[in-house]
């Protein structure tokens, strides 16, 4: 079986399609003299390449360069409106889809709570959320060129399966082939299917980060990792790599003093790190927090936007929990880092909206923690795309296969 991002499968033309059209998508519009000198490539291999380009459709001459003598090179780009590819973040809060074009402009874009109920469920009614962002977005379905998604959950890419963690949905199983039928029969276009933490890496890392990035983790909150090592996402044998906490079933977890209180790196501590239930039940004698006024007294609508909202506003309340957060996964961030030595650490998963209040706590925590060799060569910096991370991760493998297959 084909893993997701296994590129030793990749025959020879795919991998330069992928280098010539994944430079163009980068630095466009540019020359076929250009490209050949950045990549290393003769001249006549890229024009040969480039010209079938042009001849599908997928990238167009627009003009031409300044020459410094003779004859003026043509400029060519990728064409925007050659096709659509479509992201899906089905997470453990929020379904999130994104429509962009080949270059990852983003095009629309919905936001709804992620649907209730078992796996099935879940991905019946994220459907009915894509065609809603179809139907609103007024593409023309014909150019949509395939579906990526993104889902919180164990992957398991022999059996094909991906399953449920969280307790409080059951802990359920689902199947790529389920999920690549309903979407496929509904839109006739091909889907592809990852975990939501590595699918935000791979956003990341292309659509992100600076292209000499060879070695980073992208930390999902408290939920997962995906992991890039010399310049590949590593999804581990059967794609479960990057689950950064143990399986809470076990009973004799109880018998840890970790488990039971302060900072844990085997603990989980939630998607947000736990704190909109701390907060819910701090706030409930400390009614003088911003974070009560906000909410009116009602602890339900507390959400992770309130208490970052509060703490920016200077409420010590919700600093302190925010600081303790970033303690806590500062713990987990210093592990990582002993044992991957990367050069980027990435936060994201929502709790980066927190800024500094939250960076400061890891990086001071992960200076005490992690090895200096390692410490003194790593950044940590919140995500560039933001909630969008794994969205656009999951369209930008749509458009990796489109770029493979030109």
């Amino acid at each position: 079986m084909k893993m997701l991002f296994d590129e030793d499968v990749l025959s020879e033309r795919e991998k330069k399609n992928l280098i010539i059209l994944d430079l163009i998508r980068k630095i466009g519009p540019t020359t076929r003299t250009d490209i050949s000198r950045i990549i290393g490539l003769n001249i006549v291999t890229v024009t040969n390449y480039v010209n079938s380009y042009v001849k599908s459709g997928i990238v167009i001459e627009k003009g031409l360069d300044i020459s410094t003598g003779g004859r003026r090179p043509a400029l060519v780009e990728l064409n925007k409106k050659w096709g659509y590819v479509l992201g899906v973040d089905i997470g453990p809060v929020n379904t999130i889809a994104v429509i962009s074009d080949l270059a990852n402009n983003v095009i629309s874009k919905i936001k709804k709570p992620r649907p209730k109920g078992f796996m099935d469920e879940v991905i019946a009614g994220s459907l009915e959320i894509v065609k809603e962002l179809i139907d609103t977005s007024k593409i023309d379905k014909a150019l949509l060129k395939g579906i990526g998604m993104g889902i919180s959950g164990v992957i398991d890419e022999r059996s094909g399966t991906i399953r449920d963690t969280d307790p409080t949905r059951g802990k359920t199983v689902g199947s790529y082939s389920s999920i690549k039928t309903a979407f496929g029969k509904e839109f006739r276009v091909p889907t592809f299917v990852g975990n939501d933490a590595t699918v935000a890496a791979f956003g990341e890392k292309r659509l992100g980060l600076e292209e000499d990035v060879k070695d980073m983790i992208y930390v999902y909150s408290d939920v997962g990792c995906g992991i890039i090592i010399k310049g590949e996402i590593y999804c581990g044998a059967g794609g479960s790599a990057g689950e950064v906490q143990v399986s809470i079933d076990n009973p004799d977890l109880d018998k840890f003093n970790c488990w039971q209180k302060g900072p844990c790196f085997l603990r989980p501590w939630g998607v947000d790190l736990g704190i909109t239930e701390e907060a819910k039940k701090i706030v409930r004698t400390e009614t003088s927090s911003k974070i009560y006024e906000k909410v009116k007294g009602k602890l339900e609508d507390i959400t992770l936007d309130t208490v970052i909202d509060a703490a920016k506003e200077g409420d010590k309340v919700a600093q302190q929990l925010i600081e303790d957060a970033g303690i806590n996964l500062g713990i987990r961030v210093a592990y990582l880092i002993n044992l991957f030595n990367p050069e980027i650490v990435v936060i994201g998963g929502g709790v980066e909206k927190a800024g500094e209040l939250l960076l400061n706590p890891v990086k001071r925590t992960v200076r005490k923690l992690a090895f200096e060799e390692s410490a003194s060569i790593v950044k940590i910096i919140p995500s560039v795309l933001g909630e969008n991370a794994v969205a656009l991760g999951a369209a930008s493998l749509v458009v990796r296969e489109v770029f493979m297959k030109a």
